[in-house]
């Protein structure tokens, strides 16, 4: 569906119902007691956070997850009521306006506590414990200890969940996950009372490991049809759909003699009489410079991207003439022909996390349900 209130016919199409179904698929292969955390950061991993999250929770979300204190105020003002907890790092100054707004945060700290006023309202925090990861939580069990003492002279937080995140969920080598899996439930036995949610799966976890599940699993990557791997995308207990298509159309179309040069730097030359299409999209909508040599789909089939991608367009050597405005199939379906997010990051060398997310603002995204 080509937005009407845009000039560019560069876009990204976000399908809803694949993102709900995704969802649902997970809430029939997990315990039905299992909550489902949405994972919405970075604006949605590139596909839109309001819109994803109103999906999710239509779909039996019950809590929304966020990286950043601005990601979840965002939210707030868009009108989203439901549970937010940010992932990351809150500074003590984002404490009042959490408890105001309530907003669950991440501690990991007890110094973290001598920063912060009395608070107005009651403060949900969960508390992020580093099984392995390297990254943000506490590490060991006094630690631990003495950031309980630290919360139960704070009648004004509550201790609303507990946390982890796997290294290795994803991989085959199953080791280090029981190593960190093993250290989370040993940490959990130095809670006095039991928090309201545990939490430990990521997607792959959620999809691979039951034993991981607890009382809510953090549902990201796969939430958009993507797998967190290879190896993941091999052993999936449901099909995945991909949210995401990108779009655009031809916009110039010359036939070219041999020997011309095509783009910066000349690095292509044509070996025969070629026929070019120029594509409106470049690397500062997302479509990056390793991307050269990538296909897109026209008319079916499946045509190479030639030369250097310039910031706001590409080249694409044809088959034959096409007419001016021909649609183009950057990632998605067209005829039986499939380009995949997975396809893209392998040429770049890269996860299929990053591609949607370097998507710039300047392409619109259209949305289907």
């Amino acid at each position: 569906m080509q937005p009407t209130n845009f000039y560019r016919p560069t876009y990204a199409e976000i399908d809803l119902n694949q993102i709900k179904m995704n969802i649902l698929n997970l809430k029939k292969h997990i315990h039905h007691c299992v909550q489902v955390i949405a994972v919405v950061k970075a604006n949605g991993y590139g596909h839109g956070d309001l819109e994803v999250s109103k999906a999710a929770l239509e779909a039996g979300a019950s809590m929304l997850a966020v990286a950043t204190p601005d990601e979840a105020i965002r939210l707030r003002l868009l009108g989203i009521e439901s549970p937010i907890l940010v992932l990351g790092a809150s500074p003590p100054a984002f404490a009042v306006i959490a408890s105001e707004h309530d907003i669950t945060i991440t501690v990991f700290q007890k110094d973290w506590f001598l920063h912060i006023p009395t608070l107005p309202k009651k403060l949900k925090i969960h508390i992020k414990i580093d099984t392995g990861m390297g990254r943000l939580g506490v590490t060991t069990e006094s630690e631990l200890s003495l950031l309980l003492q630290t919360i139960r002279q704070r009648p004004d937080v509550l201790i609303d969940g507990v946390f982890t995140h796997f290294a290795t969920a994803d991989e085959e080598n199953a080791g280090q996950f029981k190593r960190q899996l093993a250290k989370f439930k040993t940490f959990l036995q130095l809670f006095p009372e039991r928090p309201r949610c545990i939490h430990a799966a990521n997607s792959a976890a959620s999809l691979m490991h039951k034993d991981s599940l607890f009382d809510a699993v953090r549902f990201g990557i796969s939430m958009y049809g993507l797998s967190p791997s290879a190896y993941v995308r091999d052993e999936l207990p449901f099909q995945l759909g991909q949210a995401l298509s990108l779009y655009t159309e031809v916009v110039n179309v010359k036939q070219l003699t041999e020997e011309s040069t095509i783009s910066y730097g000349a690095t292509y030359t044509a070996e025969k009489d070629e026929w070019i299409a120029t594509l409106p999209i470049g690397y500062a909508d997302g479509m990056l410079r390793g991307l050269s040599g990538q296909e897109v789909l026209i008319q079916g089939k499946r045509m190479p991207i030639i030369g250097r991608i310039c910031m706001d367009q590409c080249m694409v050597r044809l088959d034959g003439q096409v007419p001016i405005g021909e649609p183009v199939v950057l990632i998605g379906r067209q005829g039986s022909e499939l380009i995949s997010i997975e396809e893209w990051a392998q040429k770049l060398q890269t996860i299929s996390y990053e591609i949607p997310c370097v998507l710039t603002n300047r392409v619109p995204r259209v949305y289907t349900s």
